[in-house]
C-alpha cells in the first residue's frame, strides 16, 4: 500500500524538496503551506496540498482533517518542519516577540503532533520527525529567538519519545546545521517588525555586522549543504527498519555536537563567538 506523509512549512527550502523527492519514491505526500497561493502551486504539480498555518490553530485542525479525509484515517508520518527566525540581540527582543515565533515553532508542532497520535495509535504505527537545528543544543549570537525554540523543541521531542517507548510510535529529530534555503531572507519581515536596532545600545554592532549579514546575499555560508542532505536522512528515518533517534546534517552540526560533550562551557562559548 501507498505510504502517506505530512510535511508542512513546504513552500520552499527543506519542505519544498522533500516533498518532490519522497513523491518520487511513491509516497503520498500532503505538502502543506501557510499560503493559499503555495498549495495551489503543489495541487497544480499533482501534489494534495491542504493549507496549515503553525500559528493558526484553526489551519492545524482543518487541514489535518482534510488529509485524513483523504486517506481514510490513516497517516504513516509526519514531518513537522516549517518555522522562521527573528534576527537580534536578547535585550532587544520583546517578549511579545518570543511569543510569537514560540507559536509557529514550538506550540504548533505540538498542536499538530499530538493530533497525530490517536491516528497512529489507532492504526498501530507511524513516525513523527521534528526538524530542528544545531541551534536546539548550541547556540549562536543574535539568534536567541529561534535558539530558543529549537531548545524547547528538542525537550519537548525527547520527552515524547521516551514516553512513546510503549508504542509502535517512532519520534526522531532531524538537526541540520547550514542549509541552503529562504531562513535569511524570510526573517527580514520579522526583524523589521520587532527589533528596534537603532534604539539599541548595539546600534553599531548592528550596522557594521547583523544588517549586513541579513540584507547582502555574499553566497553560501561555509560548509553549507543544499537541501538534498536534509533529504537523505528523512529519506533514512521514515524508511529504516530501525530509525535513529537523531540525524545530524552538515559538518558544523557533527563539530559543535562533539565540542559540546568534551569542552567546558567557557570554552564552547568561546568558539561559538567566533562563528
Amino acid at each position: 500500500m501507498q505510504k502517506s506523509i505530512l510535511i508542512t512549512g513546504c513552500s520552499s527550502g527543506i519542505g519544498e524538496h522533500a516533498a518532490y523527492a519522497l513523491k518520487k519514491r511513491g509516497w503520498r505526500v500532503f505538502a502543506s503551506c501557510r499560503k493559499a497561493e503555495d498549495c495551489a502551486r503543489f495541487q497544480a504539480d499533482g501534489f494534495d496540498a491542504p493549507l496549515i498555518d503553525y500559528a493558526n490553530p484553526a489551519t492545524i485542525e482543518s487541514g489535518l482533517a482534510d488529509v485524513l479525509t483523504a486517506t481514510g484515517g490513516t497517516l504513516d508520518a509526519l514531518f513537522n518542519n516549517g518555522a522562521y527566525g527573528i534576527p537580534g540581540a536578547v535585550e532587544d527582543l520583546p517578549t511579545d516577540a518570543l511569543r510569537a515565533i514560540f507559536e509557529t515553532n514550538v506550540f504548533g508542532y505540538h498542536d499538530l503532533t499530538r493530533r497525530v497520535i490517536p491516528v497512529m495509535r489507532a492504526q498501530g504505527h507511524g513516525r513523527i520527525i521534528q526538524n530542528s537545528s544545531v541551534l536546539g543544543f548550541v547556540v549562536l549570537r543574535w539568534r536567541g529567538a529561534y535558539n530558543a525554540t529549537k531548545f524547547a523543541l528538542e525537550g519537548l521531542t525527547d520527552t515524547l519519545r521516551l514516553e512513546m517507548r510503549d508504542t509502535p510510535i517512532h519520534v526522531i529529530l532531524i538537526e541540520p546545521g547550514p542549509i541552503t534555503t529562504k531562513i535569511r531572507e524570510n526573517s527580514i519581515p520579522h526583524f523589521e517588525k520587532w527589533i528596534d536596532w537603532e534604539a539599541s545600545p548595539r546600534a553599531d554592532q548592528y550596522r557594521t555586522g547583523l544588517r549586513k549579514r541579513l540584507y547582502t546575499n555574499s553566497g553560501p555560508d561555509a560548509f553549507e549543504l543544499p537541501c538534498d542532505a536534509v533529504t537523505k536522512k528523512l529519506i533514512h528515518a521514515l524508511e529504516a527498519t530501525n530509525p535513529r533517534p537523531r540525524y545530524f546534517v552538515t559538518t558544523p552540526t557533527y563539530v559543535m555536537n562533539l565540542l559540546k560533550r568534551v569542552l567546558p562551557t567557557r570554552m564552547l562559548d568561546w568558539v561559538s563567538a567566533k562563528v
